[in-house]
């Protein structure tokens, strides 16, 4: 592809995701117009009321969204690719949930926040090792047992929070309004940590971009080519764990946005990597900020969970790209 087709192709996803945005400032239970918005932004002149909105409510939900709606699909791309598994994603695999299970055991020890971002980080580290230890068959890795055992751990998994939340005290079964996926705790340090963390992580995968290409013809043939598979593989489970559980730890589980997003970006772009990843991470993003301004003002005040937002949307529609792709 041609440098000038390539960049032009970022520069209209990234509007696309600064337009989602913009929009989803000025939509909620306070009514921001945009001109409003444009005497904030360009000469600093709005009520205490609207910033107060815009700057400590709305801006640091919509960068959440964008971190880790954009780290969700990068992450599903990468375990797409490197699986060769169209349904590979952090979600169905039961990483999603190997997350939550150490968050939620972190609350009941009583650890802290940092204590939270460990524990999930080594949950879903877990879950990868569970689930390739029963994908494998006589040494080989059966991708249907591979999804199919990311189930069944992930079920598992999910049973023991809930297990885990009911048994507790009150303070912990809101937990259960968190795990079905939440932006609400969006402030501005959070923010500052996961947007980084996100951003780098997915850049790290998304430079593999032709390293995945090579991959999908087969690991002999990656490693004729001089690709370490091994280190490949490695370096990609641990790094997208670490990002799933900081993501998870924050928000709780979002499903089918890492699911749904890269099947989009292969019926738009085609299948090399090398765009289908960062594509992802515009495209998830701008999703999960338009899949959250729904949540939070379809019944305002009050809020469903965005991961019941993401799941309604997303599942409908990868059934209809399921049918264009395969029919």
């Amino acid at each position: 592809m041609k440098t000038s087709g390539f960049i032009l192709r970022f520069v209209l996803l990234f509007v696309l995701l600064i337009c989602v945005s913009l929009a989803a400032l000025l939509i909620g239970s306070v009514k921001v117009s945009f001109s409003d918005l444009m005497n904030l932004i360009l000469f600093n002149q709005s009520t205490d009321l609207i910033k107060q909105v815009i700057f400590q409510v709305r801006l640091p939900r919509i960068l959440l969204s964008v971190a880790v709606g954009g780290g969700l699909a990068v992450t599903g791309g990468v375990f797409q690719a490197i699986l060769m598994n169209p349904l590979a994603e952090p979600y169905i695999l039961g990483i999603s949930s190997g997350a939550s299970f150490g968050a939620v055991l972190s609350f009941v020890i009583g650890l802290g926040f940092w204590g939270s971002q460990a524990f999930s980080f080594f949950g879903a580290l877990a879950v990868i090792f569970l689930v390739f230890l029963f994908g494998k068959r006589f040494g080989e890795l059966e991708p249907n047992v591979l999804i199919l055992s990311g189930v069944m751990v992930g079920a598992f998994f999910s049973a023991v929070i809930l297990i885990l939340v009911t048994m507790l005290n009150d303070t912990l079964r809101t937990a259960v309004f968190w795990l079905m996926g939440n932006l609400s705790i969006a402030d501005s340090s959070v923010v500052y940590y996961v947007l980084p963390i996100s951003v780098v992580i997915s850049a790290l995968l998304c430079f593999n971009g032709q390293k995945y290409n090579v991959l999908s013809l087969g690991n002999s043939t990656a490693q004729q080519l001089g690709i370490n598979t091994v280190y490949l593989k490695r370096f990609t489970y641990l790094a997208a764990s670490l990002l799933i559980g900081v993501l998870v730890s924050v928000t709780g589980i979002i499903g089918f946005v890492g699911l749904l997003i890269p099947h989009l970006c292969r019926l738009l772009f085609g299948s090399d990597n090398r765009i289908v990843l960062p594509a992802s991470f515009f495209i998830g993003g701008a999703y999960l900020v338009f899949a959250d301004t729904i949540a939070r003002t379809i019944i305002s005040p009050a809020e469903i969970p965005v991961g019941a937002i993401t799941a309604s949307i997303g599942a409908p529609i990868f059934i209809y790209l399921l049918k264009l792709r395969y029919r």
